[in-house]
């Protein structure tokens, strides 16, 4: 249905732009380079306090100075993972050809994940007081609670319509995605900045996550044989949505359609993935989307590189592609960025869309061989040249929140 006759419920929604920092730095270009060329973000762990675990590497986001960014009055109230937020929206805002002011008013809504919110700043805190008796900073709860980074991005648009964080960890930043989707098309709101957000490689979080024993002290090799965990990462990524009309009306070519979503809950385990929601995530997304199967010409796994999840993601897809499974393109690029827990999905839909845009399919490094347990092609170790025309992005999230997203190119539709 074309978009100038498309009612309430069916309108078509568009990612317009999009921003990320990463472990590769400020600017999705920089992060869609090191995917598509295998250069693995991952470094030396660095941490303001001396670490003793046993994990000594992170994707951490290099060199990243807030005040070249952002106003220096702003700052008092930012954590970083709102500070890496405020400056992907920037770009994301103006790759979608908006001014500052022109995404003010009640029709524009701010949904933002994150698996925990502003870290650092609890982190800080509780050592202060506990070690050293001294009382929090007096902002310490407005930079830690997970809406500061939704909130201060609605300030910083003057956007007044729905603005809330969602914390579904992994899958945070997909299903602020989704969400935003769904009311953008039910006429909730017309416009929408959303995406996830994370910053928590930081000594107690390191620890903690070590202490689940998913942790790699060296490569992370998702669908690998000789696989042994994931490497936390941090950053965010930033997506702004509108209707297809909306685009058209104003001159601009979206980036994409944001076609389908689809979410489910394992209501099973607390950390272990269950093959029947991963599975249900993805069909919904395709029914969402008007799909079958078929239509799917790549596929950014979540690919943790940890034996549950990938054995089970490896199942889910080969029951939704049936036997297509072992000839779609799927990589994981968590090799690249790392695992960024609520920013993780964020990231991985960037890199999905820039994959349509470029037509190709980035690899998934470090893979030392076939796993017959994983029976998928993981587009080992090198690009590869592929026709994409609509593609789909996996997000599964401890506590069995599972989120899957579906974009289409838009050739000659803008």
């Amino acid at each position: 249905m074309a978009a100038s006759s498309a009612g309430v419920g069916e309108r078509r929604v568009v990612i317009s732009g999009m921003g990320t920092v990463s472990a590769a730095g400020v600017g999705t270009a920089a992060l869609w380079t090191a995917a598509r060329d295998g250069v693995s973000q991952v470094r030396p762990l660095v941490t303001e306090y001396p670490y003793d675990g046993r994990i000594k590497i992170a994707a951490q986001v290099p060199d990243f100075d807030p005040s070249k960014y952002l106003e220096k009055a702003l700052l008092t109230f930012c954590d970083p993972f709102t500070q890496f937020t405020l400056v992907a929206s920037d770009e994301a805002v103006a790759q979608a050809g908006f001014a500052r002011e022109e995404l003010s008013g009640p029709r524009v809504g701010v949904i933002i994940g994150s698996g925990i919110g502003g870290m650092t700043t609890i982190d800080h805190g509780l050592r202060h007081y506990y070690q050293e008796r001294i009382r929090p900073d007096p902002f310490s709860v407005p930079r830690l609670i997970p809406s500061a980074a939704p909130t201060t991005l609605g300030m910083r648009y003057s956007a007044h319509g729905p603005t809330f964080a969602l914390g579904s960890a992994c899958s945070s930043a997909s299903q602020a995605v989704g969400l935003a989707a769904q009311m953008i098309r039910f006429g909730l709101m017309d416009r929408a900045i959303v995406g996830g957000a994370e910053a928590c490689v930081i000594n107690g979080t390191i620890r903690a996550w070590e202490g689940l024993r998913v942790m790699t002290p060296d490569f992370c090799r998702p669908f690998s044989t000789g696989r042994n965990g994931m490497t936390l990462g941090e950053g965010a990524a930033v997506f702004v949505l509108e209707t297809l009309e909306s685009a058209q009306k104003r001159g601009h070519a979206p980036l994409c359609e944001l076609a389908g979503y689809g979410t489910t809950s394992d209501a099973k385990d607390f950390v272990r993935p269950d093959i029947e929601g991963m599975t249900g995530a993805m069909e919904a997304a395709l029914a969402d989307a008007g799909l079958g199967p078929e239509a799917i010409d790549y596929l950014n796994a979540h690919g943790t590189a940890t034996h549950a999840n990938d054995i089970t993601e490896a199942a889910a897809i080969g029951r939704v592609f049936g036997e297509r499974a072992g000839r779609l393109p799927v990589s994981s690029t968590k090799p690249i960025h790392g695992h960024a827990l609520g920013a993780s999905a964020g990231l991985e839909l960037a890199l999905t869309i820039r994959a349509l845009q470029e037509q190709i399919a980035p690899p998934t490094i470090n893979f030392l061989d076939f796993d017959p347990r994983c029976p998928i092609d993981a587009v080992p170790n090198e690009a590869r040249r592929v026709e994409i025309r609509t593609a789909m992005s996996n997000s599964f999230a401890f506590g069995g929140i599972n989120a899957v997203l579906i974009v289409r190119a838009l050739a000659g539709e803008a």
